[in-house]
């Protein structure tokens, strides 16, 4: 029997950089930025605290004019896409990381 595997990623957040653009072989843009999530919760002795994530996230397609017109630092977000998994040689080390690739956004 073969496992139902999903790779999905839902976040609403707060732009936390203006988006840099790239121009990809082709002539193709990408967007990249990072968005900012809050998440609240109560310690031990019931105090709220408050704990912030910062996720990378890049844009491809018809996501990225709309990016370039009304994406800023600050601005809120709604996102729906998966993650990636990139690889990079630094100083002949093989480095990684992980972003969020858009399916879906609106600006909140």
């Amino acid at each position: 029997m073969r496992v139902q595997q999903m790779n999905h990623v839902n976040l609403i957040g707060q732009m936390s950089s203006d988006p840099k653009f790239v121009e990809m072989e082709g002539g193709k843009k990408i967007a990249r930025f990072s968005l900012s999530t809050k998440e609240t919760y109560l310690d031990d002795e019931g105090n709220t605290k408050d704990t912030k994530n910062w996720h990378k996230v890049t844009a491809w397609g018809k996501w990225v004019p709309i990016l370039e017109q009304l994406g800023s630092k600050g601005q809120s977000l709604a996102i729906e896409g998966r993650l990636r998994s990139r690889f990079y040689n630094s100083n002949g080390k093989r480095q990684s990381y992980t972003e969020i690739e858009i399916n879906d956004l609106v600006i909140l």
